[in-house]
């Protein structure tokens, strides 16, 4: 089905990325929304900021997150009580200072393998990379060209998600004390 970009009017355009983003459930590339809609990427992601500005200015109980270079539709924090009480989800267990050490040594560092978070942490991560791949806010994304070809880490789309940034550009900045007190611990 051909789209002609002239023959569609803004509000028309927001309309079907709305239903792309419900219908997709999970994150949409703006080079797929960008090629659906036979729009260049600097037109697409303008009507996609304009929406998120709408969204997020509204009453409404859904919003529009950029992750990844990429755009979902996802309810409002303020409404998380009463979709927990209408869902009732089952309660995850917490994850533990270990897990937390690992994820953010994956976040500020991945693409990494087990051997470098090991090294970083001083301890043996097996178990921390393996509750963290079980709970999607880590994956394996591919082999380190070295003796042995190591499995490398990163975060997930699913970290993003969950932790409210939409790429590693809005991880927090490490202060210098951090730092240093890192680099101790690797002496």
């Amino acid at each position: 089905m051909q789209i002609q970009e002239k023959n569609l009017d803004i509000k028309k355009l927001e309309s079907v990325i709305e239903g792309l983003l419900f219908a997709a459930g999970d994150r949409v590339s703006l080079d797929r929304i960008s090629k659906i809609l036979e729009l260049d990427k600097a037109m697409a992601k303008s009507i996609i900021s304009n929406m998120i500005y709408h969204y997020n200015n509204s009453t409404r109980g859904i919003m529009i997150r950029e992750i990844n270079k990429g755009y979902q539709l996802c309810t409002k924090p303020d409404v998380y009580e009463y979709i927990k009480a209408a869902f009732e989800p089952k309660q995850k267990q917490g994850i533990s200072q270990a897990a937390f050490e690992t994820l953010s040594i994956i976040a500020y560092h991945g693409p990494i393998t087990k051997a470098k978070i090991e090294q970083l942490r001083g301890v043996s991560s097996d178990s921390a990379v393996a509750k963290l791949i079980d709970r999607n806010l880590v994956r394996e994304v591919g082999r380190l060209d070295a003796p042995g070809k190591p499995l490398t880490f990163d975060v997930s789309e699913e970290f993003y998600r969950q932790f409210g940034f939409s790429s590693k550009a809005d991880l927090p900045v490490l202060e210098m004390n951090d730092l240093i007190l890192a680099e101790e611990m690797l002496e």
